[in-house]
């Protein structure tokens, strides 16, 4: 009997299944440091922008660093992604900060080099959208305005905001490998990482000229 009631107060062994059940939650789990920090097409690497405490009105203060410049990005891109570019010129400029985009066939003056626009834009745009593309990487003004971009600002801090659609990871342009990139895969998405940037920098850009105002 007394064999009989140990036997029955005896702990159970976890079964099989809740077994499993754990190995399944500690896969899901967070990888390594390492594997966060893979840099992969399928996900982009710019998945979200901190916006600093400066507001929107101290960006379109009329004393602030944002007018220094004419436009406050300029989309660099192929021609046969136009329709793309314009719906992403259409939704940054319709944001509360409306902010000021270059597009090459809409904002470039008549009878002048596209040598000498494509440099002034990038000149005069305080950040630079690449929409790489498999026409961006056939095209060989979109290089041009790329090399003048890195050369203009070589450590980015921001400025140069490649947007990757379409294209494998191999084919990213080695000139650029240092950045981290936005990969388009839901638009919507996308359009909302690349404004968050254009604003990061913006609200960066007048904090470092408050600093040296003061």
């Amino acid at each position: 009997a007394g064999w009989f009631r140990r036997l029955l107060h005896k702990p159970k062994p976890r079964s099989v299944e809740s077994s499993l059940d754990s190995s399944r939650s500690s896969s899901s789990s967070p990888s390594s440091s390492s594997d966060r920090s893979g840099y992969s097409p399928s996900t982009s690497l710019v998945s979200s922008v901190r916006l600093s405490p400066i507001l929107v009105s101290d960006i379109n203060a009329s004393d602030s660093a944002r007018w220094a410049k004419s436009y406050d990005v300029c989309i660099c891109h192929s021609e046969v992604d136009l329709e793309l570019v314009e719906e992403l010129v259409s939704y940054l400029e319709g944001q509360p900060e409306s902010f000021r985009c270059f597009l090459q066939l809409r904002d470039a003056a008549p009878g002048s080099a596209m040598m000498t626009e494509l440099c002034n834009a990038v000149q005069n745009s305080h950040c630079w959208v690449m929409l790489i593309t498999p026409g961006f990487l056939q095209d060989p003004w979109c290089k041009y305005q790329m090399h003048q971009a890195l050369a203009e600002a070589p450590l980015a801090n921001g400025r140069t905001i490649p947007v990757l659609k379409d294209v494998d990871r191999k084919d990213y342009p080695k000139e650029l490998r240092n950045l981290y990139y936005i990969y388009m895969a839901l638009k919507e998405n996308s359009f909302r990482q690349i404004r968050d940037t254009i604003m990061h920098y913006l609200q960066e850009l007048c904090r470092s000229s408050a600093s040296r105002m003061e």
